[in-house]
């Protein structure tokens, strides 16, 4: 998968996300968050729009210390060729952030001279 650096020097990958399988597909762009270290955080707005499914909610504790109940929704995802399926989290923010559940068994490489990202299976595990 390639991605880009933004302006600010985010890293930004495209993910295609549905709320079913036979559902239809949108392209999100996710910011990838290292310091986070679940899967997917979706805007609400993006929750909404989508009309992914409630699952229910979980503990959560913020970069700042502050914690709190997020709410959790079920969605699919399309990630390196195959269907996945996702709890994802919802919060107020504006962008999605792609956490290190998604990275690993995965090689991520930032070019911050050419602004570029490659996120390809790491050679000792290709899953």
């Amino acid at each position: 998968m390639k991605g880009r650096v933004d302006e600010s020097g985010r890293a930004i990958i495209e993910v295609t996300i549905a709320a079913s399988t036979d559902g239809p597909c949108h392209v999100i762009e996710t910011w990838i968050d290292t310091g986070f270290t679940g899967d997917l955080v979706v805007p609400r707005n993006i929750v909404d729009r989508l009309a992914l499914r409630q699952t229910g909610t979980i503990d959560g504790i913020l970069a700042d210390g502050t914690q709190v109940l997020l709410e959790t929704y079920h969605c699919e995802i399309q990630w390196f060729g195959k269907c996945r399926s996702l709890e994802v989290i919802a919060n107020d923010g504006e962008m999605p952030l792609l956490g290190i559940g998604m990275l690993l068994a995965k090689e991520l490489r930032i070019d911050y001279t050419n602004l570029t990202l490659s996120l390809t299976p790491s050679p000792r595990n290709e899953t």
